[in-house]
C-alpha cells in the first residue's frame, strides 16, 4: 500500500490520439511510479479520416469505432465519465460520477463543433460527426442532379485538408454513378489555399480541383445557411444556391474549459513547446491547445508523446524532458485509388514548411496501413 500512495497521480481528460499516446507511454515507462487515469465521455476511437469513408459508403459506422477496452494498456485506469467541472488551481476535476485530486493534469478533450455558431447550420447537413456522416451517406445516393456545396464554418478547424478531399471523393461518387455531368461542385474555404504551409500541395490539389470541374472559393467562409430556401451567405455578404450542402461546423474549446477559465479567444494557451499552460502541472495537448499546429491526429500524438517524456523527467528528477516539435505527416485522398502526403514542420524554422509526395497507389496501400 505505501508504493501506490507514493505513486504520482496523473488525470488525462479525453482518449484521443493525444490522450491515448500519453497514457500509453506512461504505463509502460512509469508503471511503478505513476497512477494513470484516463477520462472519457465516450466507450470508443474514431479515425478522423473514417467519416469520409463512412459518408461515401466505403465503411459502415459501427465498423469504424474502435472499443477503448481493446487496446488501452491494463495499467491504465480507464473511466467512461463525463467531465463537469476543472479547477486548474488545485487540479480537480469532477465528473458525472465522482471526484478526482491529481499531482499532473493533462486536457486532451479535444475540440467540440459549434453548431449554433452558424445560423441555420443546425437544420442542414455536416460531415464532421459520425452521426453527420452517416446521414449523409443515406442522402447521397439520392442527389443525382444540381449544386453541391462543401462548406466551412470557421477556422482553425481538424484535419485542414478533409473538405478538399470531400470535394475530390464526391467528384468521384457522383461519377461512379454516372450524374456527375449534372452536378456542380462548390469548395468554401476560409484560408487562403487548401494547405497554406505547403504551396506545392494546395497547387496539386488546386490542379486537381480543376481537371475536375470543382470551383474553388478560396479565403471565405460560410456565416449562414438557409435550408428552407437552400442558401448558403458567405462572411462577404454574398449568396450562393444549393441542392446539396455538406458543412464543417466551426470549432471551439469544450464548455466545460471555457468554465473553468482556461480558455482563451476559443482555445487554450500554452507553452507551444513544453505545452503547459499556466498553472503549475497543468498541460493542454491536442486540438484543445493553442500550439500554432494544425488540429490533427498526428499532431495530437506527437504532443502526448514530449509530455510523457516532460513528466518523466519531473517525477524522477532527470532533466528537463523532450519538447513538442511541431511536426507530422497527413495523407490526402486525391481520388481514384491514390493517396498524397505532405510532411509539415511548424515549428523547427523561421516559418512552417511543408514536403508533399506526389499522389500514387503506394501511398494509398501506406494510409490504409496507418
Amino acid at each position: 500500500m505505501k508504493g501506490i500512495a507514493m505513486k504520482q497521480r496523473v488525470v488525462i481528460l479525453g482518449a484521443g490520439f493525444g490522450g491515448l499516446e500519453l497514457s500509453t507511454i506512461l504505463s509502460e515507462s512509469l508503471a511503478d511510479e505513476v497512477q494513470v487515469t484516463l477520462i472519457d465521455k465516450s466507450d470508443t476511437f474514431v479515425f478522423g479520416f473514417s467519416k469520409l469513408d463512412v459518408m461515401f459508403g466505403r465503411a459502415a459506422p459501427d465498423a469504424v469505432r474502435l472499443p477503448y477496452r481493446n487496446f488501452v494498456k491494463s495499467g491504465v485506469r480507464l473511466l467512461r465519465e463525463t467531465v463537469l467541472a476543472i479547477d486548474p488551481v488545485t487540479r480537480r476535476v469532477t465528473t458525472d460520477a465522482g471526484g478526482y485530486d491529481c499531482d499532473y493534469l493533462v486536457l486532451a478533450l479535444g475540440a467540440d463543433y459549434d453548431i449554433a455558431a452558424t445560423p441555420g447550420l443546425e437544420g442542414a447537413n455536416e460531415f464532421y460527426s459520425v452521426g453527420g456522416a452517416n446521414v449523409l451517406r443515406e442522402l447521397l445516393p439520392t442527389f443525382s442532379k444540381g449544386r453541391a456545396i462543401i462548406g466551412v464554418c470557421g477556422a482553425p478547424f481538424k484535419c485542414p485538408p478533409a473538405p478538399s478531399e470531400c470535394a475530390l471523393m464526391l467528384h468521384d461518387f457522383l461519377t461512379g454513378r454516372g450524374v456527375r455531368s449534372q452536378c456542380e461542385i462548390t469548395l468554401i474555404l476560409p484560408l487562403p489555399s487548401p494547405v497554406p504551409p505547403s504551396p506545392e500541395t494546395s497547387r496539386a490539389l488546386i490542379a486537381a480541383f480543376a481537371e475536375r470541374n470543382i470551383r474553388f472559393v478560396p479565403s471565405r467562409r460560410v456565416a449562414a445557411v438557409d435550408p428552407g430556401r437552400c442558401v448558403a451567405s458567405l462572411d462577404d455578404g454574398s449568396d450562393m444556391p444549393y441542392d446539396l450542402f455538406l458543412g464543417v461546423p466551426k470549432h471551439r474549446a469544450p464548455a466545460v474549459l471555457e468554465a473553468s477559465g482556461m480558455a482563451e479567444a476559443g482555445w487554450v494557451p500554452v507553452n507551444p513547446r513544453t505545452l503547459e499552460t499556466k498553472y503549475p502541472n497543468v498541460y493542454a495537448i491536442g486540438d484543445v491547445a493553442n500550439t500554432g499546429t494544425p488540429k490533427a491526429g498526428v499532431f495530437a500524438e506527437s504532443a502526448g508523446k514530449a509530455v510523457a517524456t516532460s513528466l518523466a523527467a519531473r517525477i524522477r528528477g532527470d532533466g528537463e524532458g523532450g519538447l513538442y516539435g511541431g511536426a507530422g505527416s497527413c495523407y490526402i485522398e486525391f481520388g481514384g485509388g491514390r493517396v498524397g502526403r505532405v510532411d509539415i514542420d511548424f515549428l523547427s524554422g523561421p516559418k512552417p514548411t511543408g514536403t508533399f509526395h506526389e499522389p500514387s497507389a503506394a501511398l494509398q496501400a501506406d494510409k490504409e496501413r496507418f
